[in-house]
Order: structure tokens, then C-alpha cells, then sequence
């Protein structure tokens, strides 16, 4: 049938009386449907308990082959529940988003009519479902055999069906003599595709590829795979999952010879002997290339070999039980009161690294014998006495013997020998064993978890060599329990798909997910946010100096970060990028059949430099180019012979200026060439140039000298890219958000309006919008399918004080947060079982709503969605009501604050708050410094960690408990001449740390101890003596592993970890006793002597705070410290050094006056008559051309004298005014 006829054939019927309810004393509440054989189920309906006011609001959906080992439905985003009736009338469908093939249902009530009881009719739609199945039983096997000795393919279809509970075994083998081989196997509950396309003994390694996919898949239920495979590129599906991969290696096709075996790899001329462990489980529509496996084997067929496989499906009887609760699940099982010892024996499988297995009660001792789950280990423990495994929470299916007998207790953990322990006295157990948990009744007689109850799967229960019969406990008849789910295994992997965003790892429990930032460059829950600045000119407004800095222009998108210099400037900042080829290059006996090609390599990839460069707002790249008898072009006809390609890989033939397609240079166009060496090629959308071609210096004596220099550019066209709103239903609008899994949106507003959205996508029923809900408060607001979620975050000042304010708010499967300006983070954590997808379907808008309701008036600027930054500028020229850029002093990239200093708008001006800045004044350039003396210090205690779900204001000059994100941006100026000493220390609530002193010999020290288990990272910078009484800057830029210092010159190291300090706990300038390594205490105990100035770390000034805050109870000052300028010391410094010279009399101070106005005077009279030549020689050329232009005749050039010195490449070819440009 088709799908649609499918969908509407009935299994069940509704619309009749009567209707299932059960018992209100039954613990057993399902509804359970046999269809009599296995169909394809494609809907279900329900509705309630006819004439009642019964009827169920949700329930869970599970399917069975044998009524026993049940599997619960999920929908898209893994929902286990469907919504249900809100009367007994009414009903409501569900169409399933896959097909499932089965004979059972059960329909689960979770929630019913609140006042009524549980009521259900249901109806099922399908249709019929017919499958070639065979039974593999471990020993057997498949053998397609090939009709000749070997097949040769490009191109592969492999399709099957299979279940099976244990975890490893070859599905699909195949090989050839050449050494090509396909391979499908099991390998601890996953699927693992090999293939290998190449000849071994030509291509070694070069074509093979393996892909892993699934997982969980030894849990007795059917699995689809599909393998499509056309030459090198493949398409490999595991359940609705599919990964597309390309070999590797020369050959696209895949030679077999002699047969494909099914269910394992027969060792050749043994026929059930295998190489590796086989499949035991079932298979059904087992097609290879359109060939139907199983039926030619059921038929018989010559060319299938069949070892011991059979044709139906055979069911085992391993029943699962499932701890729901990690608080309140247990088993509790009833020992024979006559035993004297006791043998337990069972299988689980959780990702729950904590956890108690069980616990037994033992006569004549005080305490229990317990088995616990301790990070991830199984722990067994009695008094102080403790055996341990290795690591078991990692999914899979485990099996645990314990035994105890006389004075001995022995454990035993999958195929590993068993580990005993001695005990004191006999061993006796008491009447009962409890597994899983402690009950709550049990509590006063010393029963209590000692970490969390077990919550995960388990079977195969046995005690004293009796099988436990899981369904007399389900139905009360033995034993008894709580928060338990028979004959399922409800376990999952949230980490399939994954969720962790650029490359982070997934590890899981029980009920959420996981991911590992670590070495990424990126943090957050879901390792979405990159930890780099995404420019220079970003670098530049957090207060950094020029040096190497990492920036990731894309932000939270694809591309990884990347290292670069930031030369900092007052007018402007500069990025450079640096290739393998900066150095002149001589070339020789080049033609255009044999050209000179230099290929480019840049320290960062073209997409990354395409990014890089479009958010720029100006690139250039110097190309030196020196030549003799050497023509760019061809003198008659214009042809190229010499080129360089752009970053797309297209030839360019221009040399200068930004006027692509002219072949001249843009000096030479202008007629203002001052040297024709030099060209500056500055059109930003073909740079940087990836390779150059030299094509015409095989000529006698011809030869051409270049140099191509590193891609420059300035400025971030986005940071200040601003649109102004000036009607209420104005508002810019864009493409949809492509945000479904993760979003994060940052902006900054400045507005004197009460209230107005800033932007708002909706969707049929999911939305989210990001609005000034009132004049001091901010919200976020989305839905996702699970109902609105909001995030507030209140200011205790106004917000709509025309004042740029920072916003960000971000959602993601984990959790959503938002945070405005320094205020403490809001966040909320996503639920374990919800919708995860947020599904859109309109236009994006900017300053206003769908309804043109709300609208923002106001100033919005660096719009930036997952790592993209809207063009407001643009967009806003062509829309009405809103325009370009946003009015005021501070609203351009003019720094008129310096040093983090943040600009003020005032009504006839504007003013620098200086407040996060370490320097003050008006424009936050003047230095603050304090004179340290002996055993003097600074200290800051920060406040104890508070929670960021709280919605309390502060002061923005509170300093609160902080976490670095691996991140830490210190700068510092010091003069002393007191070694050892200490300048800097920062500690954590952890025992981590990072000081900076200067050594017994004066050189600089970084020290990092991040991890306790490890020895600490030290870094020496410089060797030299800065204890000399000069003033030396230090700068210190950590992120991740990668740590920049720049002291006199630039460096970068890489620390053994990229940790963060973890909540830390205070900062201290100066004196410390505590806290860190002896050879830094040594240091530390010394203190400082002598001036600090200008101390900024992350967003902080601490020493400027302690000017301005004595007296709180978060500084705290110890010693004499005393308000001093560094820079004049220094100055007194230099000139008393200066004074200490030999100048002996004031004859010789004399005579050095008198020698310097004599040479002024000398310069200047040989400045005149340069200038006076120069003007009467280019008086004589311009003469000479004139001539020249009426009067033609034949003349050979003047030769060069000797090409200048062998091409001199520093000079310039200002005296041969000749141009071999057309």
C-alpha cells in the first residue's frame, strides 16, 4: 500500500461505546493491543471513556515484537509522550514521524482527567508488513557467492533490518586478493563501516576509511542501515542518521573475489570457522545490489552457501527492569532466613557515573555491605575496607558476581578475576537484599543512600542461583519496590546526535548531556561561544597594546580562530597577516611554457581571510616588483605575461590601486607614479594574493626580482555599524534565523523610549523575541514547542537613558541565558524531555514587530546573530523611518576614550567613565600609580560566588566572585630595583593560581598552577634585569592554552592545560604567605618595593579601586602605600643616570652646541641645492619628451649602469622614468 493508503487503513476502531479504565488499586495502568502479527503502524488516535469523565490527557506509546521487551516511541526531538484528550468526546490524532513494525502497543497513561480517572478508546492505523527473516545463533552464516571469481563495483547498495543483545559481530564481509575489503560490524553497541577501495601493496594506508554510527543498538530491537556507495563518496544510515564520507586512495571501484559472507568472516576453506566475533541476532530484508539474500537462501539457491541459519526470528527471554529515580528507585528482594551466604549476580548498563548498586545488611556487623557506583567506578565496601573496577558507566551492558562466605567477600566484574576482601567475623546476611536504593521507611534504621540511588538498567538478576522472576515483582508477589519500569530498558544517548558544537566532547548521565570545552577555543554549555575577540579593533576597546593576539571574526560560527598581529595605533588598528614567502625572490629563464609560480600559504585559511577581510573596512598587500628586459604584458597586443591569482583563485593583471581590469598601475593613471617598484594593490575583495605567475625572464641578462607583503588591514566595518529608528512602526527586517538547535544574540541600544522589541522571528506556534520591556528592564522571550520561557534581567537604573547598553541573550539545548551590561547573568536550564528544535517561518525583524506594534525608537548597533553581523547601515538606506548610523559623539569608532574608558553622551558633549579603566582623567590616559614599601600590599577578596538565577541588581563597582572562561587579560607597569619580588597574584576557591615575579636575578616569571594534580606552567619571558630602576610595561593576553606576553618584545607560549580559574577568590599586589609554590613564596614573603602603575586584570583596575575605595570591606591594604606618578620616577631615574656620565665641564657642553648648529646649517645649504638639481632635471626630461613627440627617430635605450648594483632593492628607478605598463 501506499503511504496515504496506509495512513488510512484502521487496525482499531473508535466511536463505540464502552472504553478501557483500569482499577484505581492496579499498579499495572497500560492498555495493551495485539494486531495478531507484525504491521506497519503509521498513527494512532484516542479518545476518552464513552458517557464518563474519563479520559487521559497524555501517554507514552511502547512497541513489542513478543509482548515482553518493550521499547518506548519517540517522536522528533526524542518527545516520549503524546498529548492526549481534554474530554471523553473529542478526538485526537498522531501521526507517527516514522513508521514503526510491530505486533504490540501499549498506551501508557501519564496525566488524566483531573476529575474524573483514566479512560481510553484508541484506534491504530497501518497496514501490512511482509519481511524475509533469518536467525543468526553466533555460529553461522550467510555465503553469497559470486558467479565469477571476483566482481568489480562503482557503485554499492547494501540494505538490511537487524536486532540482536549482544554488542559486537560482523554483519557484512567482503575482500578481495588485491587487498580491497568492505566491512559492517557491531562493535560495543554501534555500527562500524570499513572500507578500503586501494591496492594495499601499491597504496598502503591511502583508501581506506572506517565510520562509526548508532548506538545502544544490542538492545533487541530492529535497526535499519543503509550503505550507498557510488565511486569514493559514501552514504551510510543507521535509524533515520545518516553520515556522508569520501575514501581516500587513486581507485573508485571495489573489487571482491569470490563471495560476500553475512553474519561473519569464515576463515577460507572453513566454513563456520570465523576470523572474528560473529552476529547473534536476526536479520530481515537483507538485499546486496538488489539481490534479495534471504530469500535466495530460504529458496535453496546454488549460489548461497547456508551455515546453520534459520528463518524465524527466535526471542530471548531477557526480561530488563528500569530505576526511573535517582532519589527514590529501589528493588528490595527477601533472602531464605536459613542461608548462611549469600551470591548476587546481575547485568546493568547506565552513564550515571554515581550510584548505589546494592546493599545487604551482614549479622554481628555494625555497618553494610555496600556496592556503589563512585565516578564512574565500581566501588565495593565494607567498614574501611574497599575493592574497585574500572570504569562501567559508559552504556554498556556489564555483569557484576558478588559473593560472600565465611570471613571472605569476593567481586567480580565482567571477565576480569575476581578481587576478594577479608572481613572480620563470619559472614551471615540478613533477610534481604536491596538493590538500586534505600527506601524512606528504612531510614531510621541506618538505610540511607550514601551517594545517589541507582538509575539506569538492569536484568538478568540472580541470587543465591535463583533467577528472579521480574514479573512476581511486578505484580506484588515478591519482594517489592518503587519508581521501577518493567520489561524495558529505558536508557538513551543524548549524545547522539551530538549536541557539543565545534568539535567538543559529549559525555552524558542519566538525564542530560555534557560537553567538554576543553582545547576547542570555544565555551558555554554546548561549546558554542568562542573565547576570542572577533577583531583587532575589538582588542583595542578592552585596552590591549599592539602584539600576536588569536581573533575569531566569525564568533560562534564554523570557522576556528586564528593567530594574527594587532598593531595598534591612535588613528587606527591595523590586522596583519603574515604568508611563507615574505623575503625577495630572484627569477631566471622563466617563459610562459616553463613560468615562475609562487604559491602563498597564509597562517590562516581563505575562508577565515575571506571573513577576515569582508569585515574589515580596508585591506592593502605590497607587491615589490623589479625587473630587467622582463615585460608584464606583451608591448603589442596586450597579452599577460606575468599575473598573480586572488583569494578565489582568478587571474588579476592589475598592479596597483583598487581598479581591477585595467592593466596599469593606479599611480600611472593619475600621473603621480613616484616609484613604479612599489605597487599597492587595495581592492579588498580580491586580497590577498594567493599566487603569483612570472612568465618572461629567459631572455639574455633578463631577470625579475619581487616581493608580495603580508595582507594588511584596518579597521571592523561592524563594530559601529548602527541604524537609527525614528517612527514606532518602522523596523528593518532580514532572512529567517537559521537557529534551531543553538542562537546567541548580542547587540547594544541606546533609546530614551520606555520600552520597544528588538527583534522578533516568528514561527506557526515557536517565536523569540528580545525587547526593552520597561525602562529598566530587559527580556527575553522564546518557545520552542514546550510553552514560553522568559528571562528578565532588571537594572537598578534606567536603561532608556540615552546611553549605549549592551545585551546578550543566547538559547540552546542545554540552557538559555541573557545578560545586559555587568549585571549578574540570568539563565534557565532547558528540560531532560522537551522540545529542542525551534522551528520559524518568517522574516526576520530588527526595531519592530509583525504587527508594527511595540516598535523600538532608538539606536541599535553590532547586531550580531551566531557569529554574523547584520549591515544595518545598509539596509536602513532603503527603508522608511529608520537611517544610517546613530547621532552623537560617541557613536563612531573615534576613540575618544582611551584604556577601556567608556564614552558618556551629555547634552553639549559627552565624558569618559574611566570607572573600568586603570587609568583616569578626562580622556582615561593619565597613569595611577602607588608607591609599594616593604611587606606592603593590596588585596581583593572577592565576594563568595553568587547564583546567577538571581535577579538582584548591584553596583557596577562591586567586584563579585568571577570565572575567567580560560580567559585573562593582565597589564601592568613597575620600576624597582628590589629582587625577588612579587607583582601579581591571583587566587582561586579551587588552590589554582598565576603570580608574576621577578626572579633573584630580576628576570620576569609567569606562573599558572590550573590543575592541583600537576606541577605548575612557568614561563621566563625575558632573562634580562628589570629591577634597574627603569619602567617597563608588561602585557599578558591567556586564552585557552594559548598565552601572549609582551614585554619589550612580543611572545607566545602554550600552557599544559586550558583550564579556567574557577571562581576566583582574590587578587593581591604585593605581599602574600599563602596560597602558592614555595619558590614563588619566596618571592612573595619579599613583597614589592617600588612603583606599580596602571594595574588593569580582565575588566578590573584594582589599584585605582584601592585609591578609590579605602576603607571597604573588599579592599584590603596592608603597609605604607603612597599615590606616586611611575613615569616621572623614571624620568628622575633617567636623568640622574644621565647626570652620573662623564660630561666634566661645561667647555665640552660648549663646543658640542656650537659642532650642532654648524652641521644644521651644512644640511640645510645641501637640502638646497638637492632640490634646486632635481627641479632643473626634471625641467631637462620634460623637455627632452617634448622633443621627442614631434621629432621620431630609431635610438637604442640607455643600458643600465650594471642594473644599479644588481637590481639594488632598496634603491628606486628614479632615474630611467620608463614604463613597461599598458
Amino acid at each position: 500500500l501506499t503511504w496515504q493508503a496506509c495512513l488510512k487503513s484502521r487496525l482499531g476502531w473508535l466511536l463505540r461505546g464502552g472504553g478501557w479504565a483500569p482499577e484505581r488499586t492496579d499498579r499495572l495502568r497500560w492498555l495493551q493491543v495485539d494486531l495478531r502479527e507484525r504491521v506497519e503502524v503509521t498513527a494512532v488516535a484516542t479518545q476518552g471513556r464513552f458517557g464518563s469523565p474519563d479520559w487521559v490527557t497524555s501517554y507514552m506509546l511502547l512497541y513489542s515484537d513478543t509482548g515482553r521487551a518493550w521499547k518506548q516511541f519517540r517522536q522528533e526531538d526524542n518527545i516520549g509522550t503524546f498529548s492526549g484528550n481534554i474530554n471523553s468526546d473529542g478526538i485526537v490524532h498522531h501521526k507517527l514521524s516514522h513508521s514503526i513494525r510491530t505486533r504490540f502497543l501499549r498506551f501508557l497513561p501519564v496525566d488524566w482527567s483531573p476529575g474524573g480517572w483514566m479512560g481510553l478508546r484508541v484506534e491504530v492505523y497501518g497496514c501490512a508488513y511482509k519481511s524475509d527473516v533469518a536467525d543468526f545463533n553466533g555460529r553461522s552464516s550467510l555465503l553469497y557467492r559470486f558467479n565469477q571469481k571476483s566482481t568489480s563495483t562503482v557503485k554499492d547498495v547494501i540494505s538490511l533490518r537487524f536486532k540482536s543483545q549482544r554488542g559486537d559481530g560482523v554483519l557484512v564481509h567482503g575482500e578481495g586478493q588485491r587487498g580491497d575489503y568492505i566491512t559492517l560490524e557491531l562493535h560495543k553497541g554501534r555500527l562500524a563501516l570499513h572500507i578500503n577501495l586501494d591496492d594495499v601493496k601499491m597504496h598502503p594506508s591511502s583508501g581506506h576509511v572506517s565510520v562509526f554510527l548508532g548506538s545502544l543498538l544490542d538492545d533487541q530491537h530492529w535497526h535499519s542501515v543503509l550503505i550507498e556507495r557510488f565511486n569514493k563518496q559514501i552514504n551510510f544510515t543507521v535509524d533515520r542518521l545518516t553520515k556522508h564520507v569520501r575514501t581516500g586512495g587513486l581507485d573508485d571501484s571495489l573489487e571482491v573475489d569470490y563471495e560476500l559472507s553475512f553474519g561473519g568472516i569464515p576463515l577460507p576453506g572453513k566454513p563456520g570457522t570465523f576470523l572474528r566475533k560473529n552476529f547473534h541476532g536476526c536479520m530481515e530484508n537483507l538485499y546486496y545490489n538488489g539481490v534479495n539474500i534471504i530469500d535466495l537462501a530460504k529458496r535453496r539457491k546454488p549460489q548461497i552457501y547456508s551455515g546453520n541459519v534459520t528463518f524465524t526470528c527466535s526471542e530471548p527471554q531477557l526480561v530488563s527492569a528500569t530505576f526511573l529515580s535517582s532519589s527514590s528507585s529501589f528493588l528490595s528482594l527477601p533472602l531464605d532466613a536459613a542461608t548462611e551466604t549469600l551470591s548476587v549476580t546481575f547485568q546493568f548498563r547506565t552513564w550515571n557515573r554515581e550510584g548505589m548498586l546494592l546493599s545487604a545488611w551482614l549479622r554481628r556487623e555494625s555497618e553494610r555491605l555496600l556496592l556503589l557506583l563512585v565516578h564512574g567506578q565500581l566501588r565495593l565496601t565494607h567498614h574501611r575496607s574497599a575493592l574497585q573496577s574500572q570504569a562501567l558507566s559508559d552504556g554498556q551492558w556489564h555483569t557484576v558476581s558478588i559473593s560472600v562466605g565465611g570471613f571472605q567477600v569476593s567481586l567480580s566484574v565482567d571477565d576480569e578475576p575476581p578481587s576478594t576482601m577479608q572481613l572480620k567475623d563470619i559472614a551471615q546476611p540478613e533477610r534481604s537484599v536491596l538493590i538500586g536504593g534505600c527506601p524512606s521507611v528504612l531510614t531510621n534504621q541506618g538505610c540511607r543512600n550514601p551517594t545517589l540511588a541507582y538509575q539506569g538498567c538492569m536484568r538478568s538478576v540472580i541470587i543465591n542461583n535463583q533467577p528472579i522472576n521480574f514479573n512476581l515483582v511486578q505484580q506484588g508477589l515478591l519482594g517489592n519496590y518503587s519508581k521501577l519500569q518493567f520489561d524495558i530498558c529505558g536508557i538513551r544517548d543524548r549524545c547522539l546526535p551530538n549536541y557539543c558544537e565545534h568539535d567538543g566532547e559529549c559525555s552524558q548521565s542519566w538525564n542530560t548531556l555534557f560537553c567538554d570545552c576543553s582545547g576547542t577555543g570555544y565555551t558555554g554549555a554546548t561549546c558554542h561561544n568562542s573565547i576570542f575577540e572577533p577583531s583587532c579593533e575589538a582588542h583595542r576597546l578592552t585596552g590591549s597594546a599592539s602584539g600576536f593576539f588569536s581573533i575569531d571574526p566569525d564568533g560562534s560560527g564554523p570557522l576556528k580562530s586564528t593567530v594574527v598581529y594587532c598593531n595598534i595605533t591612535d588613528d587606527k588598528v591595523w590586522t596583519v597577516v603574515n604568508h611563507n614567502s615574505t623575503e625577495m625572490v630572484r627569477v631566471q629563464g622563466s617563459s610562459l611554457q616553463k613560468p615562475h609560480v609562487m604559491k602563498f600559504n597564509y597562517s590562516t585559511s581563505l575562508e577565515q581571510l575571506r571573513t577576515l577581510v569582508g569585515r574589515s573596512e580596508q585591506c592593502q598587500q605590497e607587491v615589490v616588483y623589479l625587473c630587467r628586459k622582463s615585460r608584464l604584458f606583451n608591448t603589442w597586443d596586450g597579452t599577460p605575461l606575468s599575473w598573480w591569482l586572488d583569494r578565489a583563485g582568478e587571474r588579476r593583471t592589475y598592479w596597483g590601486g583598487f581598479l581591477p581590469g585595467v592593466q596599469q598601475c593606479a599611480c600611472s593613471l593619475d600621473e603621480n607614479c613616484i616609484d613604479m617598484n612599489h605597487f599597492l594593490l587595495s581592492y579588498k575583495e580580491h586580497l590577498p594574493v594567493t599566487e603569483i605567475l612570472v612568465g618572461d625572464t629567459n631572455r639574455s641578462g633578463s631577470e625579475a626580482i619581487y616581493r608580495v607583503g603580508s595582507l594588511h588591514c584596518y579597521g571592523d566595518r561592524f563594530l559601529w555599524n548602527a541604524a537609527s529608528f525614528y517612527q514606532e512602526s518602522s523596523y528593518l527586517h532580514f532572512p529567517m534565523l537559521q537557529a534551531e538547535l543553538s542562537i546567541d544574540i548580542s547587540l547594544y541600544f541606546k533609546t530614551t523610549a520606555p520600552s520597544g522589541v528588538f527583534l522578533e522571528n516568528l514561527g506557526a506556534k515557536d517565536f523569540i523575541r528580545v525587547e526593552l520591556s520597561a525602562p529598566s528592564v530587559v527580556t527575553f522571550t522564546f518557545d520552542v514547542g514546550n510553552g514560553p520561557v522568559v528571562l528578565m534581567v532588571k537594572s537598578h537604573l534606567p536603561l532608556n537613558d540615552k546611553q549605549w547598553h549592551y545585551v546578550r541573550a543566547e538559547r540552546n539545548v542545554k540552557e538559555a541565558s541573557l545578560q545586559v551590561d555587568q549585571l549578574p547573568l540570568r539563565f534557565l536550564e532547558a528540560p531532560s524531555e522537551g522540545h529542542t528544535h525551534l522551528q520559524l517561518n518568517s522574516q526576520l525583524f530588527i526595531g519592530g514587530t509583525a504587527s508594527r506594534q511595540r516598535g523600538f525608537l532608538g539606536c541599535i548597533r553590532s547586531l550580531s546573530i551566531n557569529g554574523m553581523t547584520l549591515d544595518l547601515e545598509e539596509r536602513a538606506k532603503m527603508t522608511p523611518g529608520v537611517s544610517s548610523g546613530c547621532p552623537g559623539h560617541c557613536s563612531s569608532q573615534n576613540s575618544l576614550c582611551h584604556n577601556r574608558g567608556k564614552c558618556i553622551e551629555k547634552s553639549s558633549g559627552y565624558v569618559c567613565d574611566c570607572t573600568h579603566s586603570a587609568y583616569g582623567g578626562p580622556n582615561c590616559k593619565k597613569e595611577v600609580s602607588m608607591s609599594f614599601e616593604s611587606g606592603s600590599s593590596v588585596t581583593y577578596t572577592f565576594q563568595e560566588p553568587f547564583s546567577v538565577m538571581r535577579n538582584h541588581s548591584r553596583q557596577s563597582s562591586a567586584i563579585f566572585a568571577q570565572s575567567s572562561n580560560s580567559r585573562e587579560s593582565i597589564a601592568f607597569s613597575f620600576l624597582t630595583t628590589q629582587t625577588p619580588a612579587m607583582l601579581l597574584t591571583v587566587n582561586t576557591y579551587h588552590q589554582q593560581y598565576m603570580a608574576i615575579i621577578l626572579a633573584h636575578n630580576g628576570s620576569l616569571q609567569i606562573w599558572y598552577r590550573l590543575n592541583r594534580e600537576k606541577e605548575p606552567d612557568i614561563f621566563t619571558p625575558t632573562s634580562l634585569n628589570l629591577a634597574n630602576g627603569e619602567l617597563h610595561r608588561v602585557q599578558i593576553h591567556r586564552e585557552g592554552r594559548d598565552m601572549y606576553v609582551q614585554v619589550n618584545t612580543n611572545l607566545k607560549y602554550s600552557l599544559s592545560t586550558d583550564k579556567e580559574l574557577i571562581t576566583i577568590r582574590s587578587l593581591t599586589l604585593g605581599k602574600v604567605t599563602a596560597g602558592v609554590d614555595e619558590e614563588v613564596l619566596q618571592a612573595g614573603s619579599r613583597g614589592f618595593i617600588g612603583c606599580l602603575s596602571s594595574v588593569q586584570f580582565n575588566h578590573l583596575a584594582p589599584l585605582k579601586a584601592a585609591i578609590l575605595n579605602r576603607g571597604s570591606s573588599l579592599v584590603s591594604v596592608l603597609g605604607n602605600l603612597v599615590e606616586s606618578n611611575c613615569g616621572e620616577l623614571a624620568d628622575k631615574s633617567s636623568s640622574r643616570s644621565f647626570r652620573g656620565k662623564k660630561l666634566t665641564n661645561a667647555a665640552q657642553s660648549d663646543s658640542a652646541v656650537i659642532g650642532g648648529l654648524i652641521a644644521a646649517v651644512v644640511l640645510i645649504t645641501l637640502c638646497a641645492v638637492a632640490v634646486m638639481t632635481r627641479f632643473l632635471y626634471r625641467h631637462r626630461n620634460e623637455r627632452t619628451q617634448q622633443m621627442a613627440s614631434v621629432k621620431e627617430k630609431d635610438h637604442q635605450p640607455r643600458p643600465e649602469l650594471r642594473y644599479r648594483a644588481e637590481l639594488d632593492l632598496h634603491g628606486a628607478m628614479r632615474d630611467s622614468r620608463k614604463e613597461y605598463f599598458i
